[in-house]
């Protein structure tokens, strides 16, 4: 089963509001084998719209990507995150 991929694209609106999303948003995606391979690092933008922060998480199957996503924990990491930020996120499933 090929790994998956969850990336997002943000801009934040309020810092301390998103600070707490940030910290619950980690073990809610440790808890479903996500783990973060790139987060608010440099960048380049080269094409679209730009957001500073860009995230990309790999997860063990496409499944436990949406899981995590829906879970309560990650849900809610996001009533954090939901007015204090514009966001982009999606899974994309890797090649083997």
């Amino acid at each position: 089963m090929p790994k998956a991929y969850w990336i997002a694209h943000v801009h934040v609106t309020d810092e301390e509001a998103y600070g707490r999303y940030a910290k619950l948003a980690g073990p809610a995606i440790a808890k479903h084998g996500g783990k973060f391979l790139a987060r608010a690092g440099r960048y380049v933008q080269l094409e679209g719209k730009d957001r500073a922060r860009n995230v990309v998480a790999e997860f063990p199957s496409l499944e436990d990507a949406e899981a995590c996503y829906r879970g309560p924990d990650y849900q809610e990491a996001m009533s954090h995150a939901k007015g204090a930020s514009e966001r982009d996120l999606l899974i994309v499933e890797g090649v083997e």
